[in-house]
């Protein structure tokens, strides 16, 4: 849940629900940005004054406040998720350190800050009710296949893609045609590569490797995938390889 769009109230309420409904099966992940451009931020907030993020601590602890079991906001009271601070900084990370929350930071677009924020967090944090010592997560973008070959072939709709982002012209996934003929220039091949060089692409063996190589440099408690393919039916199988690897499937 990106905050600063939504009432905190309105949240607490609904993960108080999920969390009746499901007993520890829930999280709720808080992020401060908008997490969208200003104008879908604006119709979501219903209000152009409230656009700023800069209160977003104070939002972090109204929210929680709305799950004591003294609250009257039903049925929230009672019923309140392990709530982690989302990041790609480390303003999330000092603020979760500090209030003694996990952390989950976004490595997957924000590689270059992984280790600097998680080290933030670790060194902000104070023991609370929560926690009695860090805990960290990271997202990983992951493509596994049969061999290399196959999962850069695999990776590349989401190398595209971030460029046009990168570009102001988001939009949906590219197909593999549409990707093949793309005509790259030199500086477009370079964005990619340097976006490519912060996932895990590969066959079992690399995937392998890469991804023991970062969790043994990050030292987190926790990994979270995601898998941007065209085809689906090549996302869980990229799923599969990865459950295979650690004992998951």
């Amino acid at each position: 849940i990106m905050l600063p769009n939504h009432a905190p109230m309105v949240v607490a309420e609904q993960f108080g629900t999920l969390e009746a409904l499901y007993p520890g099966r829930i999280d709720l992940g808080l992020g401060r940005a908008p997490g969208t451009d200003q104008a879908t931020a604006r119709a979501l907030r219903r209000s152009p004054d409230a656009l700023s993020v800069d209160d977003f601590p104070e939002q972090v602890v109204e929210l929680r406040g709305y799950f004591d079991a003294q609250s009257k906001v039903t049925p929230a009271a009672g019923n309140e998720p392990p709530v982690w601070l989302l990041g790609s900084s480390g303003y999330s990370a000092r603020l979760a350190g500090l209030l003694g929350l996990p952390f989950a930071f976004a490595h997957h677009f924000s590689s270059e800050n992984t280790v600097p924020a998680l080290t933030l967090y670790r060194d902000s944090f104070r023991p609370s009710a929560v926690l009695d010592e860090p805990y960290s997560m990271i997202g990983v973008s992951v493509t596994a296949a049969e061999n290399d070959e196959r999962a850069r072939e695999m990776a590349a709709p989401q190398a595209l893609a971030f460029l046009r982002l990168r570009q102001g012209r988001p939009g949906p996934l590219p197909t593999p045609e549409e990707t093949a003929s793309h005509p790259y220039t030199p500086l477009e091949r370079e964005i990619i590569q340097s976006r490519v060089a912060d996932q895990v692409v590969g066959g079992p063996e690399t995937v392998r490797r890469q991804m023991d190589a970062l969790i043994d440099r990050t030292a987190v408690d926790e990994v979270m995938v995601t898998t941007m393919v065209y085809d689906h039916a090549d996302r869980l199988r990229s799923y599969d390889i990865l459950a295979e690897l650690y004992g998951l499937a």
